[in-house]
Formats: C-alpha cells, structure tokens, sequence
C-alpha cells in the first residue's frame, strides 16, 4: 500500500518546519526565501478561491522559469484548483486549442507572451488574467494580488486533487495527462530517501527530515518548467527542502549554465539528455579551467538519449559525477534507470527497470530475458488516472495486466538475461524497410560517436521497392567526412539500419526542451536533397 499524501500539504509542511529565511528558489539574481513563497503562494490562493468556480477549476501557467512558475503551481494546488502547463513556444491558435480543452479558467503568464495571448478570440472573457514579470493594459498584475490577505487557507485537501501535464503532441494535438496529486508524491518520495533514514512518505516523516537539515540539496533546473522533467524534479528538490536554481533566459546557455553552478554552489544540474550535457562538454574541453564545479555531484536526466560517450566526456572533467539517466514519459514515473560513475561505465541504452516490465504489445504478458524479444515499457504503480477528455486513448495507454493497472510506454527494448534492458526506441517513430524495423534513437546514438557529430536525428524516407529507406539530418562541429561518420556508425549497429542519405543542418531541430522534431528535420531534408 503506497502512502499518499497531497502535494499543497506537503509543501506547507516544509514551510512550517523550515527557517522562513531558507532560500526556495534562485533566478537571475533574485532570491525567493520559502517565508515568502509561502506568503504569496497563500495570497494567490486566496485569490483563486474567491474569483474561480470552485475545487478543480483549471488553471494556466503561461511562463518561463523563474519564481513566479513555482508560486503559481504551489498556489493553484492550495487552492485545489488544477494547475496546467502551457508552452510559451505555441502560437497563439495552439495555445487557443489548450485553453479551451483544458477548460480553463485563469491564465497566468509573462508580460511579454501578451502579444501570442492577447490575439486568441474572446480571451478577455478568461474568468482570471494575471500579469507577472511586467504590466499588461487591462490585466491585473500579480502584485496588486500578493498585497492582499496571505493566511494559509483552512481547506481540507485529498491525495486525489489534481494536476495536468500536457504531452509536448509530437503524436498528434497536445493531450493533459491526469496526475493525482498523492500519486505524484508516491513517485517522487523514494528520491527523496537519505542514506540510513526512513523514506519520508508520511507528513510526520517529513517534518522529522526537514528538521535534521539533511537533503536540503541546491539544483540546478536547465529545462523549462513547463516539461515534466523540469518540474517534476522541481518539486522532488523541494519537498526536501532543497532549492532550486534556475533562470528566465530565453534558451538554453550552457556557458551561463556552468558559470551559476559554480557561483552557489549547486550539488545537483537537472537536464535532458544530450540536448543539454553536450554543450555542456564542448564548454568544458574548450576551458575547463574557467568553471568552478567543486560542489556539483550529480547530473539527473530524463526524457531523451544521454549518450555513453557523453556521459564519459564529462567523467573525465568531473571524474566524482554520479550521473543518473531515467527513461520517462508524461505519463508515467520512471519505466527504467541508468546510474554511471568512473566505476561503473555506461552501456549502450542499458537501463534497470524501476517497477516496470517489458511485455509483448499484442498479448501484454511479459518477455523472456535473454531471447531477444522486442516488447514494449509497462509500468504499474501509483500513476496519472488517464487523459482529460479522451477515454479512448486512456483505454489504449492505461490497461490491466494480471489485476494491476499499468501505463504502456511508447519505448522498444528487449530484456537482456541479467535482467537489464536494451533500449531501442519509440514505436511511433520506428521505420520499416524491406521488412527489418530500425529505431531511429538507436541510429542517432550511432552517428554522434563519431567525434565530429553534433548532433543527429534519423527518420524513414518514402521508397519504391522497400517501403521506407533509413535518411538522417546531422550538425557537426566544422568540416566533417561522412563516410567516416558512415564507418564510425558501421561498428556499433548492423548494415540495413545505416542511413541510405545524411545531409548535413546547421542545426539539427529540437524543442525547448530538447526532444527531438521530426516534422522540421524532414523539411530541412527535403529542402537540401532538393537543392543537391
């Protein structure tokens, strides 16, 4: 039985039992103490349950990383409404679509995404409008709000209010994934266990690891909260205590990055695979020297491909690094997990699943280790009740194995004898040539040994006579010979799954937060072999 506890009542209890002085977040200069979130998180609060419908009124998060981020989720769940994220990249008839199939009744969002917001049809008639980070004619400003009354609110929470976490749409329109607050907690709690102590999943518990002042960690948050990975770890990192460390730039500064982390003095850097660690090690090949990474101890990532070359780079500068890697989804927890130190070199994709099984996709039981069988990812455990407004995809996602509810990745892997697994891709993605399947994720991972590649993504390309044909789109640092990338490739994965054509991007195309997009790659491909 897992205990559940609910998010807005967690964080009030690290607020009543930590020093009010004690930073909570980090950003560009300023700093938010946990006395003062907790005061305008409350007034917020406040604020949504006098002007919103009731308990599970949904509310927008419009922003970029910073402290208001964090105020307006703590406030949305104090008040049992149901904080969304919503993605400052969309235009203004995407962010249209979230709106209304979010059913959403307050948006708050920076000044300056105004414009994409201010031209959505009707949207002064949104019951709750907050301006942060600038004033926005005819919007209330945030600060106007945090003058108001700041007492905690007396509401009686459960494990159950809710919090929604829309999927990026890389398979089709963005969809809100249904996360109990208690089974957010129930996932994250087990990181948040100290060596030698109990794991702290009842408020009691909590209280007593606060109070020893252990675990009060300093991370660095480099994707946006707006992800899963960004703001699931923002939440773990607090719940004990800790402090986040983040900025509200525009994109992603490995250099600025590396350059914070040294300067207070973080323990811990979140990222997303290699999106985010290779600049992190061009920087450092380029001048390790200029980086002060005394206190930095672990790199977290999750939600794309960390390489093992990458991993090794950064070894060699930071040879004390323990560098976790989870496979995860929007709609899961972690199906599986990597830890590699200088003892313990990474494998290639291997992963140690975490409550997860691989099953067989049409019968759902589960694969033989060792007999090179592909299944898919399958976890059980605490999870999201589904999607809002779509029980037919929730039927396809959510299923029921042997009596137990588990969620089904979109991630291939086979189970190796020991156990481990063999990660080799997305299903959504996968190609098909001349009857032999190929993950573009393991294709990728290929390529970039090859010391001169960027970076890399790999698709199938229409074919006459074998269905598809296995094409790529690469960034390099300088001049780089393709046939050597091609040889490089040749030694890690068989024949067929080499790339019939490479064409060589400026930059290959990624999201914000560093997921891979396919539709703008393909039109980069096509734009080049035309010209050729």
């Amino acid at each position: 039985m897992h205990n559940q506890v609910n998010l807005a009542d967690a964080y009030e209890t690290v607020a009543r039992t930590i020093e009010p002085d004690a930073p909570a977040v980090l950003c560009d200069g300023e700093v938010l103490t946990w006395g003062e979130m907790e005061h305008q998180s409350n007034a917020l609060a406040r604020y949504f349950v006098q002007r919103l419908s009731g308990p599970d009124a949904k509310v927008g998060i419009y922003m970029r990383n910073g402290p208001g981020y964090i105020v307006a989720f703590i406030a949305a769940l104090k008040a049992r409404c149901v904080p969304f994220n919503v993605n400052y990249r969309y235009a203004s008839e995407e962010i249209s679509y979230l709106l209304d199939n979010a059913d959403c009744e307050a948006v708050l969002f920076d000044a300056d995404f105004w414009p994409v917001l201010g031209a959505i049809p009707d949207i002064s008639k949104m019951p709750i409008l907050v301006s942060f980070r600038g004033s926005v004619e005819g919007v209330e400003p945030i600060e106007d709000i945090l003058d108001g009354p700041s007492e905690p609110l007396a509401l009686k929470r459960s494990p159950d209010d809710l919090m929604f976490t829309y999927t990026g749409g890389t398979t089709g329109m963005p969809k809100a994934v249904m996360w109990p607050g208690g089974a957010v907690w129930a996932n994250l709690v087990n990181g948040m266990q100290l060596p030698g102590r109990d794991k702290p999943d009842t408020l009691d518990k909590l209280t007593e690891q606060i109070k020893s002042g252990e675990g009060r960690v300093r991370f660095y948050i480099a994707p946006p909260l707006m992800h899963g990975t960004g703001l699931m770890s923002a939440i773990g990192i607090q719940l004990m205590g800790g402090s986040l460390v983040m900025t509200g730039r525009p994109s992603y500064d490995a250099e600025a990055t590396l350059e914070e982390i040294g300067q207070l003095d973080c323990m811990g850097l979140v990222i997303v695979g290699d999106a985010f660690a290779k600049p992190l090690l061009d920087r450092l090949r380029e001048d390790s020297g200029r980086y002060d990474l005394e206190t930095l101890r672990v790199v977290s990532s999750s939600g794309m491909m960390f390489s093992p070359d990458v991993k090794l780079g950064l070894l060699e500068f930071l040879p004390e690094l323990i560098l976790l890697d989870g496979l995860g989804a929007s709609e899961s927890s972690a199906f599986a997990s990597s830890r590699t130190t200088k003892d313990t070199p990474p494998g290639e994709a291997q992963f140690d699943l975490t409550g997860a099984v691989v099953v067989d996709p049409r019968t759902l039981s589960p694969i033989e280790p060792g007999s090179d069988q592909i299944g898919i990812l399958a976890k059980g455990g605490p999870q999201p009740l589904g999607y809002y407004k779509d029980p037919e995809r929730t039927k396809k996602t959510y299923v029921t194995i042997d009596g137990e509810r588990y969620v089904l990745g979109g991630d291939h892997a086979t189970v190796n004898a020991d156990g481990t697994i063999k990660l080799l891709g997305r299903g959504s993605n996968c190609i098909n040539t001349a009857g032999e399947k190929v993950y573009p994720e393991e294709v990728e991972e290929a390529l970039k040994r090859y010391s001169s590649v960027k970076d890399a993504l790999v698709f199938g390309q229409a074919h006459p006579r074998f269905g598809q044909s296995v094409v790529a789109v690469i960034s390099t640092y300088g001049e780089a010979s393709l046939d050597a990338v091609e040889e490089t490739a040749r030694k890690h994965i068989a024949g067929y799954k080499i790339p019939q054509k490479i064409v060589v991007v400026e930059k290959v195309p990624r999201a914000d937060n560093g997921k891979a997009d396919y539709v703008t790659a393909r039109e980069l491909f096509d734009a080049k072999v035309g010209v050729e």
